[in-house]
């Protein structure tokens, strides 16, 4: 504690109040801050800072880094209780005097604040969550203020039906208007019955039941259990047709003399073979969650249990779970277990040196066998072995005997809620990932009405017209009988609490009903993830956010106790979507995310899992139960942690992978193209090389021709041009090209020693014969000639002479 004491000296007086809180950055969307108070220190790690309370949460701003602490920031809805009545250890008794304020969650926090003395720094915070802890109302709460923003909810209910199509090997093309029912097979169907919820308040609008049994029965059978929760579906194995069914106790009553002929045929059709209920039937479990003796006290109330003689081929199994009363003093004493054995306490102090001993466990070496009784004397690990088995149990019938299931419990929406989902987990893989788990939740948790406002402690809506006195008695006896425990008795205010000094104070909203039964199923859930780590597509990271969200309360999905109150709030409308907060979570760090889990591989567990009952021997769940109290104890373990790093450079190199083979492949296409251009190049230059030799074969042609009529060629060029262009303007075949050549071409003839056009006998022959020939010499072309050939003797280049040469010239006179 010496970091905490020194952390209290340094704080300077005047940081008492500011007139601005400076949290801008800090805050939510609509989220506002109701009191400010700096110069507060969080006992438990000794750090000083800036301690407020907004209208969503209580929020500890370390002064040193100006960064949030997850430890002191806690949501108003997740804070079970506060007290301004704390004792400290005997290490901590003769420090300065303080006031102390400390806050009890229900996510195993349990963190004490110090402020500054003779200030009302404490009084202020204390009546701050005294009023906002405990919203009058429903719409008061941050869910309601902050509106859905970016995270939309689409409709529930439309989810829920598309996920009674799926396990039954069907998909949902439209949703169905103006239907009464939906036939899903020759046994099943989907009845509309209770959309005006007035069948059952606290069940779904759409139901499946056995095609056989007709909606009237349904009305009749409704009468005979508690709620009015009458048997459904709730899963369906679409290969051997067996089904996990849920429901509340029947109305037996003493001696369990009642019956109800339409309860009795719809629990048979939950067994049968196919749409004939008389056809042969398969074995039915029905199975009651509770101990034997709870039971049968519920006999005198009216309730009870089934007689397998009034059911045919069915037995009665008690699984012996404990209720809600019992669930919460379970995780209160596990709280202060780990808050007592944990690294650091809420007192600030390590365990190693708590109570003043000098040894583990604060006292001497025989404290860590009592220490190790105290985990056991809790009973939490118990009775979430105890539903584990009990669910293992369950989908064990239905997997190996193709048996159908019953479950239920006093009212159906509790310990039946967690035997039911859990099953199901462990028959259908596809409620191991992301998108079943949610469907698995919204199905058997939201849609069936398991009370989250109670079991949380918050206010819900109220609507008395449509709620009948059975039910709300019903509600009674299922918060232990207590009418001044009702949750309408509590909204009513009649609840608030009481004054400072040394007192506990908690939600208005009937404490004796708040109960962690979500969150121990949650813990189960994390039990099967370590035992089978490669089954599940989420890790245990995303499971402490998702109870995380829940008990935040900032979305609308687990407001109120059903689907009616939630439809009559407009939750799913008004409200965030927690799927889609998650969702965009996972989105941010893809496939390298916390929430995915590296080991899942989906093609080993195809088919359903089912531990052994040896095997169901829970330990503590670290990352939630320790996080606080054992931060470093809490992470995952060292080789998860060390996949998950290779995991994130495995992904980071993929990207720079990525990125290098597009260039490559853009380098490639370059390439491509450039080779192309010269192969286009090339094929004119073999083109051009072509042309060249074909104008030489005929220069030589034309050369020798000049040659044989006994005349030279002369080219003679203009040096001053380079070569390449000369020949390249020579050869070109571009008639456009009038640009000069600087080539000039000279015909001579060819003369020999005596001067004459001599050595060509043609030349002879014509200066013999030339009867026009004169001393002069020939005067072709502008004398007449004998011979043809005699017109190139002594020629010079004189093209204009040959242009005007005309077809129509004669050489010889005609005979």
């Amino acid at each position: 504690m010496a970091d905490g004491v020194e952390s209290w000296n340094v704080l300077e007086w005047t940081q008492v109040t500011t007139p601005k809180h400076g949290l801008e950055k800090f805050l939510l969307e609509a989220e506002d801050v109701i009191v400010h108070n700096t110069g507060v220190v969080l006992l438990n790690t000794g750090e000083a800072g800036a301690l407020a309370v907004t209208n969503f949460r209580l929020l500890f701003v370390s002064q040193a880094s100006k960064c949030i602490i997850e430890l002191g920031t806690i949501p108003l809805t997740a804070i079970e209780k506060f007290t301004d009545d704390v004792k400290l250890s005997s290490v901590l008794r003769n420090s300065e005097k303080r006031e102390l304020l400390q806050v009890i969650g229900k996510d195993m926090r349990v963190v004490t604040f110090a402020f500054l003395p003779k200030t009302l720094q404490r009084s202020a915070v204390m009546n701050a969550l005294k009023r906002w802890t405990k919203p009058s109302q429903l719409w008061d709460m941050y869910a309601f203020q902050c509106g859905p923003s970016k995270f939309k909810n689409s409709n529930p209910k439309l989810r829920l039906l598309k996920e009674y199509y799926r396990f039954f090997g069907k998909r949902l093309v439209h949703l169905p208007t103006d239907e009464s029912y939906i036939i899903l097979n020759d046994r099943w169907r989907i009845t509309t019955i209770n959309s005006t919820y007035t069948l059952c308040p606290t069940y779904p609008s759409t139901l499946v039941v056995p095609r056989s049994i007709s909606d009237e029965e349904l009305l009749q059978a409704a009468s005979f259990r508690t709620s009015r929760r009458i048997p459904v579906i709730s899963w369906c194995n679409p290969g051997s047709g067996a089904v996990l069914a849920r429901s509340s106790q029947p109305r037996v009553g003493p001696f369990m003399s009642s019956r109800n002929h339409s309860d009795e045929r719809l629990v048979t059709g939950l067994c049968s073979s196919s749409a004939d209920s008389s056809s042969s039937r398969r074995k039915l479990y029905i199975v009651d969650a509770r101990p034997i003796a709870n039971a049968l006290a519920n006999n005198v109330k009216g309730g009870g249990s089934e007689s397998s003689s009034n059911y045919f081929k069915s037995e009665v199994v008690f699984l012996g779970i404990d209720n809600i009363h019992v669930m919460r003093e379970s995780l209160s004493r596990l709280r202060e277990y780990v808050d007592t054995h944990g690294t650091t306490s809420s007192e600030g102090t390590s365990s190693f040196l708590r109570n003043g001993g000098s040894t583990w466990g604060g006292g001497n070496l025989s404290s860590m066998s009592g220490s190790a009784s105290t985990l056991g004397d809790t009973g939490w690990l118990t009775h979430v072995q105890n539903v584990l088995s009990g669910a293992a149990w369950i989908a064990a019938r239905i997997a190996f005997e193709s048996a159908s299931v019953l479950v239920h419990c006093s009212d159906g929406w509790d310990r039946t809620t967690q035997l039911v989902s859990l099953a199901s987990l462990l028959l259908d893989p596809y409620y191991r990932t992301f998108k079943g788990f949610q469907a698995l939740v919204e199905k058997d948790w939201l849609a069936f009405g398991h009370p989250f406002a109670d079991r949380m402690g918050i206010p819900t809506v109220t609507d008395l017209a449509t709620s009948s006195s059975t039910e709300m008695l019903t509600r009674q006896s299922s918060y232990g009988g207590n009418p001044s425990s009702s949750p309408l008795r509590s909204q009513s205010g009649s609840n608030l609490p009481g004054a400072r000094g040394g007192a506990t104070h908690g939600h208005g909203q009937a404490s004796d009903n708040i109960s962690p039964i979500l969150l121990q199923w949650v813990d189960c859930v994390s039990q099967l993830l370590r035992l089978y780590p490669c089954a599940f597509e989420f890790s245990s990271n995303f499971l402490v956010d998702f109870l995380d969200a829940v008990l935040s309360c900032r979305f609308g999905n687990f407001l109120c106790n059903c689907e009616r109150e939630r439809q009559q709030a407009s939750a799913s409308e008004v409200c965030g979507c927690i799927w889609v907060y998650l969702s965009d979570l996972r989105a941010i760090g893809g496939k390298s995310h916390e929430h995915f889990n590296l080991f899942y591989d989906p093609a080993r567990h195809e088919e359903p899992i089912l531990p052994p009952a040896a095997a169901l021997a829970p330990t503590i769940w670290p990352q939630f139960h320790l996080r606080w109290a054992c931060p470093s104890e809490s992470h995952a373990s060292e080789l998860e942690s060390m996949w998950r790093t290779m995991n994130i450079k495995y992904s980071e190199m993929s990207k720079v992978k990525e990125v290098s083979e597009s260039k490559a492949r853009d380098l490639k296409l370059k390439s491509e193209a450039l080779s192309a251009e010269l192969l286009k190049e090339k094929q004119k230059s073999s083109s051009a090389l072509a042309t060249a030799n074909r104008v030489h074969r005929e220069n030589r042609a034309i050369k020798r021709a000049v040659q044989s009529l006994g005349c030279r060629v002369n080219l003679s060029t203009n040096q001053s041009r380079p070569s390449s262009d000369l020949i390249a303007s020579t050869y070109s075949d571009d008639p456009s090209d009038d640009s000069p050549h600087d080539l000039s071409v000279s015909i001579s003839a060819i003369e020999d020693a005596g001067g004459v056009a001599g050595g060509n006998p043609l030349s002879c022959v014509c200066e013999s014969m030339c009867p026009f020939r004169t001393k002069d010499g020939c005067k072709w072309p502008n004398e007449q000639c004998a011979q043809m050939g005699s017109q190139f003797v002594g020629l010079k280049a004189d093209f204009d002479a040959f242009d005007r040469l005309s077809i129509y010239d004669r050489y010889f006179d005609t005979d």
